[in-house]
């Protein structure tokens, strides 16, 4: 216990950390950096980061989920990395490779030279200098600003096998490299792990992480997010695009749109100088915010006029 509060320390000392002490500072800390999150998640930051544990977050696509990494990383000015996950990802992406062309030419030479070392030589290319250090290896190198941020995306796109090994990091935060040895650090890396659930993550890593789903915000946080991200955009078509993908959300769909989508569309609508809601611009931009052909043919067949008419009420603060 004592280790990981020595760890703690080091990490919470490090720039950009000092002032975070509860949620609140969390929270607005995360808002400069322009992103807006409800008090659960600032608590299960701040606590994955006091306890240096990993923050693993679940939730829809396009909620927001690895934005948050990019974000920690700016607000606590940290190196980011990334490791995107996919089917079949081995150790050599993800941790480490020799580099084959170099250890070669250093034999070679070590032959043209007739260097009485040779065979030292050659045992000697399996070693530090000779290593290309990936995502899970280099989190565990820090510079002046400290440990680095490190974002393991979509972990349940990965095979079973790759989470087991992702254990001895999560744990002792560690890597052993067989030929090499193993590579520690006094000040562990802010990990930060993703999942859409395609699959069940097993319980042998959640229990090494700090838990959080990120639902879909409430219709006054999905305004404050568009208000800060997509700032030019009217204030009463900003309101009526909230409600509108609120109400979207409702229906019967085979993926409801994300917080992206709704940037997305919100976006759209300022390139295309469009000022209002109606049926047509919703059908032309539909591709905005739903991304499946049947989603798309189901809101174009419903009731749009009366979603358009239920999505201008909340226009009217007065409403709210």
């Amino acid at each position: 216990m004592s280790s990981d509060a020595n760890r703690n320390n080091t990490s919470l000392n490090s720039p950009g950390a000092l002032s975070i002490n509860s949620p609140d500072d969390v929270i607005k800390l995360l808002r400069a950096e322009k992103y807006i999150c409800e008090r659960g998640l600032a608590t299960a930051l701040l606590l994955s980061l006091r306890l240096c544990r990993p923050l693993f977050l679940e939730g829809e696509p396009g909620i927001g989920k690895t934005e948050l990494a990019k974000v920690v990383a700016g607000a606590l000015n940290r190196n980011f990395l990334r490791l995107q996950c996919y089917e079949g990802l081995d150790i050599a992406t993800s941790v480490y490779e020799w580099n084959y062309p170099r250890q070669m030419a250093a034999i070679r030479l070590s032959e043209s030279t007739l260097n009485p070392d040779h065979q030292h030589l050659i045992d000697g290319v399996f070693s530090k200098d000779f290593l290309i250090k990936r995502p899970l290896l280099k989190a565990l190198e820090h510079s002046d600003k400290g440990a680095p941020v490190l974002l393991i995306d979509e972990l349940d796109r990965a095979d079973a096998p790759f989470e087991a090994y992702l254990l001895e990091l999560m744990s002792d935060f560690e890597v052993t490299v067989p030929e090499v040895g193993t590579f520690r650090t006094d000040e562990p890396p802010i990990i930060i792990v993703t999942s859409n659930r395609t699959r069940e993550v097993h319980d042998a890593l959640r229990r090494r992480c700090i838990y959080h789903w990120i639902d879909y915000p409430t219709q006054q946080q999905e305004l404050e997010i568009l208000q800060t991200r997509v700032p030019n955009l009217p204030e009463r078509v900003s309101r009526e695009l909230v409600m509108f993908v609120q109400i979207l959300r409702q229906q019967d769909l085979f993926k409801s749109p994300g917080i992206a989508e709704t940037l997305d569309f919100a976006s759209a609508l300022l390139e295309l100088d469009e000022t209002e809601l109606n049926t047509a611009t919703i059908k032309d931009m539909l591709g905005t915010l739903v991304k499946y052909r049947d989603d798309q043919a189901k809101i174009q067949t419903g009731d749009l006029d009366a979603w358009i008419r239920d999505a201008r009420r909340f226009s009217n603060p007065k409403e709210l």
